[in-house]
């Protein structure tokens, strides 16, 4: 059950995560020109951003949040599961992956597919990461904080490295199809974040719709929402007191990590995101 596979270098959960899968998304997917692809790197805000572009497509109208599994609303292209699903799914498709850019499609790059691209403080997504690992029966755990900083620094963790993610994803940053968001200017002014993807995708919204997209995709809402909230996840990958939604919030890694601990990482985060003008990651 708490196997790996290893692609490429890359860990992956095994029984989420086929390698024939990521083979065939490698070599064989063909991305439409109407697709909508949500790209991550994991415990970066995934699912509020699924659910934001979701209530955006129904102007608001909560019935499909409220009625289909977010799985199958925007599936997971690296699942085994997600990948039938896309493969036979008439367009418009909306998919999400967390894969890094090297293992994608390589018919991405050459289309107009649109991308966005959500980036959140590393710091915060590896605390949120280590919390929800630890109530899912998928992936090894380890047995301190201090150890998954050890294994995320060294990018031994499922998805492999963020800073390497995060690099090879950015290198589209001024491509025309491709939007990159914080999750911290989400948490700042969400309705902002909104426009600005209305604004990518190219939807006007009324301002009610607005605010109906605004209020159906709060933390609350989603907590509540049993197509959102993982509740729905198949019982024996889950632990006692799993949760999906556990936090939401920023800074959170402040109350966890050490001084030692900090200051490792920012050593780490320095050398490996060297080259990136200052002031390009909102929390620094």
């Amino acid at each position: 059950m708490l196997d790996y596979t290893c692609f490429e270098g890359i860990l992956f959960p095994a029984n989420l995560v086929p390698k024939e899968t990521l083979q065939n998304v490698c070599n064989k997917f063909v991305v439409k020109e109407d697709d909508l692809i949500i790209l991550t790197y994991p415990k970066s805000g995934t699912n509020w951003l699924i659910e934001i572009v979701c209530l955006i497509q129904t102007k608001g109208d909560p019935k499909w949040i409220q009625s289909v599994p977010i799985w199958d609303r925007s599936p997971w292209i690296e699942t085994g599961k997600g990948y039938d699903q896309l493969i036979k799914m008439e367009g418009p498709r909306l998919m999400t992956s967390h894969l890094p850019m090297h293992l994608f499609s390589k018919s991405l790059f050459s289309s107009k597919a649109k991308v966005i691209y959500l980036i959140r403080n590393p710091r915060d997504a590896l605390v949120s990461r280590y919390f929800f690992i630890r109530k899912l029966n998928i992936v090894k755990k380890p047995d301190s904080l201090g150890t998954y900083i050890e294994w995320f620094l060294k990018g031994n963790v499922a998805y492999g490295s963020w800073f390497e993610h995060i690099r090879g994803w950015l290198s589209m940053r001024e491509c025309d199809n491709f939007l990159v968001l914080y999750y911290e200017d989400m948490k700042k002014d969400t309705m902002g974040t909104i426009k600005k993807i209305c604004d990518f995708l190219g939807k006007k919204l009324e301002p009610n719709e607005l605010n109906s997209v605004l209020k159906y995709s709060s933390f609350q809402f989603m907590k509540e929402n049993n197509m959102s909230n993982y509740s729905l996840m198949e019982k024996e990958l889950i632990l006692t007191g799993f949760t999906l939604m556990r936090k939401g919030t920023i800074e959170d890694w402040k109350n966890h990590f050490t001084v030692a601990q900090a200051e490792a990482f920012d050593k780490v985060f320095q050398k490996k995101m060297a080259g990136f003008p200052p002031g390009m990651f909102p929390w620094e």
